[in-house]
């Protein structure tokens, strides 16, 4: 077995506009969190669609950077762009271009053996609601020790139903679910407290619940461990990458073994709700550490 976790989903440039400009980053949410994973000293391998273009040699070169392997679907569209407008310090409305709407992840012998190596598979941001698309993921996942974000977006999701179907027949093999107060209204258009029983219902071994300022809980069958917002030097500068730093944390904790005890996994949710508010403190979605709050970080330097 490689000791390499494998992150399925997207991969895109983060365009964003707001009061102060326009700015471009390299992000999707499956690939901040091989990113992040990476920052965490836990060997990752994303699994995306990246066009053979200008945006997709960036996407590479960042990943290469950061020690992240890719195994790349070609995309006949390009690289996928995702363009978010930001006013008056409000959250980001998001509109993506073609490419992002038609991803398409092939799961061939390479995926399918890094698949089989890895000891975790997290996936995030996938088109659940592309029914041929999810089968042929549950496939490749046959065996294989899976976290699931679900990370769904207006503007991508063609239909909702098929979504949560797709969503949920992933889920209930999962070792762990995350899923935000956003998602759960989105999906369910319930609050996050009545879907996490549903998805322990359904067979998820833990539910990660982020619900943004008032904190974060991961709840078992037997079980529930609650922490707050982390209070860290520093004003909040973007949150816009907090879920996917927070859900690296939990699965560079889970790449080693489950949780031995309660103090363990207060420990684990404690460490994700860290991380997730030392990225808020720049711009940006890349993972920060706590310490970056200490002392220069030559990370604002970007690659």
């Amino acid at each position: 077995m490689s000791d390499r976790v494998v992150v399925i989903g997207d991969a895109l440039i983060d365009e964003l506009r707001d009061d102060h400009g326009v700015r471009e980053f390299v992000g999707g949410a499956a690939l901040n969190v091989a990113v992040g994973l990476s920052r965490l000293s836990v060997p990752a391998t994303l699994i995306a669609m990246v066009g053979d273009d200008e945006p997709g040699s960036r996407i590479r070169t960042y990943l290469a950077d950061y020690g992240v392997e890719l195994i790349a679907t070609p995309s006949l569209l390009g690289s996928s762009r995702a363009v978010s407008t930001r006013t008056g310090g409000g959250e980001p409305e998001y509109v993506f271009n073609d490419a992002a709407k038609a991803r398409r992840i092939r799961f061939g012998d390479q995926e399918r053996a890094a698949i089989a190596a890895a000891p975790l598979v997290a996936i995030s941001c996938f088109p659940f609601d592309d029914a041929e698309q999810t089968d042929e993921l549950a496939l490749a996942l046959a065996g294989a020790r899976v976290a699931v974000d679900p990370n769904p977006r207006t503007d991508l999701m063609r239909d909702r139903d098929e979504f949560v179907r797709g969503f949920e027949r992933l889920a209930a093999r999962s070792a762990l679910v995350k899923i935000g107060v956003d998602d759960a209204a989105l999906l369910y258009g319930e609050p996050i407290d009545a879907v996490t029983p549903r998805l322990i219902d359904l067979g998820v071994g833990a539910v990660f619940a982020t619900e943004g300022a008032s904190g974060a809980a991961i709840e078992t069958a037997t079980d529930a461990w609650t922490r707050p917002v982390s209070d860290l030097p520093g004003r909040i500068v973007d949150t816009m990458g907090a879920g996917d730093a927070a859900f690296a944390a939990v699965l560079a904790a889970l790449a080693s073994g489950w949780p031995e005890d309660a103090d363990a996994w207060g420990a684990m949710l404690e460490r994700a709700m860290d991380v997730a508010a030392a990225t808020c403190r720049f711009e940006g979605a890349l993972l920060r550490l706590p310490s970056a709050l200490v002392g220069p970080d030559l990370d604002r330097l970007g690659t």
